[in-house]
């Protein structure tokens, strides 16, 4: 977005503003050497960094030679959140220059693996761990928070993380790493950022018994005892942060729908994992349908995976569907699921509850090739974090049935994906639609490059987070998913497609995430959920909210 004007801070009207050592280990306000010589003076730093000055340009050329000779992902993943711990503004300025070296590293697929080694790999903690054990002293804890402005919370429980599992409270990682996205892709000011980890144990023995881990070592906590813990989590921080947009993330199956179901009209608050994905999802599918030439409510769609991320995809499709008047019935017919044991469907006596409304009459299927063969759907779309599933049968299956078949392999991290964008286009002699989680790189095939999609979530919730902060909106509503995912398809343009491009390049993510909150925005003023009014330039306005990582200058 646009440049804005340099801050000066004036620190005779700053009360308690920290010098000295204090100052270099704020990570808010460190700048390290490029603290200029007046400002060294001002703020007691004479001494305590070598005398050279260097710019922030500078700073980012040396981070960078540093960030690309380190030997592996993980290394590089160490650099960077180690970075974020010292000076926050560096970090981002590196970021968002070079966000599309950057997100594999801070978040999706790395992360992943930072998260399994969290207690190998520990320097310094970030965020609040909340524990079982704190059970009646939440509200105490969030007190330690040193910032009380904070205006977007994303907290884990540890319990299904990417498509790794149960990681308890080495799931930190997540947090930590879309809070980063939300600063970076749609300028959510760091210092109204705060992660969370609920720690309510574990059921990875693995974790339990390596003398690393972090968290509790004791089975997870259910039911009642689970519940309350996470009432009384849900109350404190609506008293504490009264604006605070609250993020339900890697949530398991079994508490994932239903604490949406009991939180979203009571507070601020939605699952990336249901919502964020659907929406990401169904705009791919918009883009897709430019290519094929198609109508969604005639698509025919099969899921492999059928938690929260396949369910929430489906409900958003339903939704988009019935807005172009189809009956929500017919909208649903449109959409089937394979789980572990086969075709969803209406006979069978073992499905969950978030399944039902997608069992539909249908003999038993035990496969998902035979599913393919019996349904023969316009598109794939895969959830289920069991990797290389769409095989080359499925997709030469696909490739008979349509002309452009919609494959979507969207489990992360980039090991757990369903197929990969080189399969899915060799396999369908280069006439896929092809997009994923984890990035993959553009694949050479006979004369033409194609370009995967990423279906990543960080297109869509950081806009969302910006439009609902920028208003203070009381509640995050589908309709905003809804209006996010057509934004972000109309953003898509004829060059993207020609590739084969679903989405736009990452490297236009902070104009993506403006246009959403514009979206968002738009959304919330129109349904009366703030006591905001609505600005005359809402634009500007969302505009003027978006943090910038520039240093500011002390006199």
């Amino acid at each position: 977005m646009g440049q804005h004007k340099t801050r000066h801070i004036k620190l005779e009207r700053t009360v308690n503003f920290p010098t000295g050592v204090e100052l270099l280990h704020n990570p808010l306000l460190n700048q390290g050497t490029g603290f200029t010589k007046g400002e060294r003076e001002l703020l007691k730093l004479r001494g305590l960094l070598p005398p050279s000055v260097l710019t922030q340009e500078q700073q980012v050329s040396r981070l960078m030679e540093n960030f690309r000779q380190k030997p592996n992902d993980l290394e590089k993943y160490i650099l960077m959140i180690s970075l974020e711990s010292r000076n926050e503004s560096l970090f981002y300025r590196l970021v968002m220059e070079n966000l599309e070296e950057m997100m594999p590293i801070i978040y999706t697929p790395t992360v992943g693996l930072a998260c399994q080694k969290y207690g190998h790999i520990f320097r310094e903690p970030r965020g609040l761990f909340i524990s079982a054990e704190d059970k009646g002293e939440i509200a105490s804890l969030l007190e330690n928070w040193p910032h009380t402005d904070v205006r977007v919370i994303v907290v884990t429980d540890g319990e299904r993380i990417l498509g790794l599992g149960d990681l308890g409270a080495n799931g930190m990682g997540i947090p930590v790493g879309k809070l980063s996205l939300y600063t970076a892709c749609a300028g959510i000011n760091p210092s109204q950022t705060l992660p969370i980890t609920l720690d309510v144990g574990t059921n990875n023995e693995t974790l339990r018994n390596d003398p690393l881990y972090i968290g509790l070592k004791q089975p997870r906590l259910r039911g009642a005892a689970y519940d309350e813990l996470i009432e009384e989590f849900v109350m404190a921080v609506v008293e504490r942060f009264p604006h605070a947009l609250i993020q339900f993330e890697d949530f398991g199956n079994v508490n994932a729908f239903r604490l949406l179901a009991e939180y979203r009209d009571r507070i601020c608050t939605f699952n990336d994992d249901i919502q964020g994905t659907a929406s990401v999802t169904l705009a791919g599918l918009l883009s897709a349908l430019r290519i094929t030439g198609g109508q969604l409510q005639d698509q025919r769609l099969l899921f492999l995976g059928a938690g929260e991320a396949g369910i929430g995809i489906a409900d958003l499709i339903v939704a988009a569907m019935m807005e172009n008047g189809v009956d929500e019935a017919e909208a649903r017919q449109r959409c089937w699921f394979v789980d572990s044991r086969g075709l969803v469907e209406s006979g069978r006596t073992d499905l969950a509850v978030h399944k039902l409304g997608y069992a539909h009459e249908h003999e038993p299927v035990a496969d998902f090739l035979a599913a393919v063969e019996a349904l023969r759907p316009n598109a794939i779309i895969g959830v289920s974090g069991q990797p290389q599933t769409f095989t080359q049968e499925v997709v030469e299956a696909m490739s008979r049935f349509n002309e452009h078949p919609i494959i979507f392999a969207l489990s992360n991290p980039t090991s757990k994906s369903e197929c990969t964008a080189e399969q899915a286009y060799t396999w369908s002699g280069g006439r896929a639609i092809f997009a994923s989680g984890s990035p993959f790189a553009p694949v050479a095939y006979q004369e033409q490059t194609l370009v995967p999609g990423q279906g990543n979530n960080s297109y869509i919730f950081p806009g969302v987070g910006l439009g609902v902060v920028a208003t203070e909106a009381r509640h995050v509503t589908d309709e905003m998913f809804l209006a996010a995912a057509k934004t972000l398809a109309g953003l898509v343009s004829e060059d993207d497609l020609v590739q084969g491009r679903v989405y736009p390049p990452l490297t236009s993510i902070r104009q993506v995430s403006h246009a959403i909150a514009i979206a968002v925005a738009e959304v919330v003023f129109a349904r009366g959920l703030t006591a905001k009014s609505r600005p005359e330039n809402l634009p500007a306005y969302i505009e003027s909210q978006m943090y910038q990582p520039d240093y500011p200058i002390y006199v």
